[in-house]
């Protein structure tokens, strides 16, 4: 059957064009610097918002109906795969992501469930053979069922810390079978809603424990894809123990898993965590964490997490100047972990999603690499800390000074600041994004 009926694949024809179903911007074999935007952006389609959600929200039922989704049990996970692929190769996305429950409905018996498992992977294999499709992370979903009232990993039932193992160990198999090329962990329940009934110490403790034993798993089976953390700092607990890029890093410190795991950013949980994007995506990459990202947005007027698809070209632009920075994205990519709205109920609308985000991104990317290129905010970076490039300030840098040469000196000197001139800092980048072609 064919499920999206408007097009037989999206092509580009440029900024001129005036097909909705054509990009404008990311042309895939373009060169931008040494690589091409295919090779900076790797976009991803999420399995679950694009063919499993039905549009609900915190306060309304599904409107959305694809066909399909009218189909039940394994036949539903075979027509979902169907559909997945025939999108996936129209819109040129090289890779795509799911949850276990994604490919699969979540079923009581955990043996009834592997064996639906067991039966779609190698479905979905044939079809990421006959498109060139892979997997950029796969993940058991360790929030939804009731069994994680408590949490997963971090529950104070130590029947469902096993279960929860006995999932992650079913997905590292199929993650290895797939070839995936990195294993989440989103801690969704792993988190507290009061502290009067929380042992916080003891649950960070156990969730090391956790994460040391998939790695053990992931030698035994010969699993090398990179393992990532994706922060989130509330919704559904009230605290997620992965607040944002700072408290999964401090954690991974503390359990000696640094070098094991880096960061997966989600702009619209940097946003709840009260940060930027850019912000998350600069912490990881100063600390070396930077490992992949979830491509959305959030809506700042509304408390919760909205995953709209991405059309803010400027934070696209200081996105992808700190991915660029990073020398991109290593096995990681750019996954568009985004719904249409509730309102857009067709087929075609979840081809317009991904077209505006993919332009976004690679518009994006074009602005950053120019104004790195330039040097337009390097330079201007490097003139306010110039201070510590000689005299004292150098002796600061390379630890020749201590706290009593530092007061003689500050008793001598008079301090002259210079200004930080963000207003035309702001200005050169909105004079690069008009600019660019």
């Amino acid at each position: 059957m064919t499920y999206f009926t408007d097009v037989s694949h999206i092509p580009f024809e440029g900024r001129s064009s005036a097909n909705p179903l054509a990009f404008k911007y990311y042309d895939e074999t373009e060169k931008v610097g040494d690589k091409t935007m295919k090779e900076w952006l790797r976009y991803s389609v999420a399995y679950w918002h694009t063919f499993n959600e039905g549009g609900a929200d915190p306060f309304g039922a599904a409107t959305i109906n694809h066909k399909w989704n009218h189909y039940s049990g394994i036949d539903q996970a075979k027509a979902r795969a169907e559909a997945a692929f025939e999108f996936i190769d129209k819109i040129g996305a090289p890779f795509f992501c799911f949850h276990d429950v994604d490919v699969v409905s979540q079923t009581d018996s955990l043996q009834a469930f592997n064996k639906e498992l067991d039966e779609i992977v190698p479905v979905l294999h044939s079809y990421m053979k006959d498109t060139n499709t892979e997997l950029l992370w796969n993940t058991a979903n360790l929030f939804i069922d009731p069994r994680f009232l408590h949490g997963a990993a971090t529950s104070s039932n130590a029947d469902v810390f096993a279960y929860s193992a006995a999932k992650v160990k079913k997905q590292l198999e199929i993650g290895k079978e797939l070839g995936a090329k990195n294993y989440v962990f989103w801690g969704g329940r792993e988190g507290y809603e009061s502290l009067l009934n929380t042992d916080m110490g003891f649950e960070l403790d156990n969730l090391a424990r956790f994460y040391h034993m998939a790695i053990d798993y992931a030698k035994e089976i010969g699993f090398e894809g990179q393992f990532l953390i994706e922060p989130k700092p509330k919704e559904p607990t009230k605290h997620q123990y992965d607040y944002d890029v700072a408290s999964a890093f401090a954690f991974l410190q503390k359990y000696d898993l640094t070098d094991h795991f880096k960061i997966n950013i989600e702009a619209n949980h940097a946003t709840l965590a009260g940060h930027s994007f850019e912000h998350e995506l600069h912490y990881a990459r100063a600390n070396n964490m930077l490992g992949s990202v979830d491509a959305n947005q959030g809506d700042l007027l509304l408390g919760w997490d909205t995953d709209e698809f991405p059309t803010d070209i400027y934070a696209a632009t200081l996105s992808m100047y700190e991915i660029l920075k990073n020398g991109g994205l290593g096995n990681g990519g750019l996954n568009f972990d985004a719904k249409v709205r509730r309102t857009s109920i067709d087929p075609s609308d979840l081809l317009h999603g991904h077209i505006v985000g993919m332009d976004t991104f690679a518009y994006g990317l074009k602005v950053a690499h120019r104004l790195l290129e330039d040097r337009a905010l390097e330079s201007i970076i490097e003139n306010r800390y110039s201070s510590f490039k000689e005299g004292i300030g150098q002796d600061i840098v390379t630890n020749n000074t201590d706290f009593h040469k530092l007061a003689d000196y500050a008793h001598q000197t008079e301090i002259t600041n210079i200004s930080g001139r963000q207003e035309m800092i702001r200005g050169i980048i909105n004079q690069y994004i008009l600019e660019t072609n």
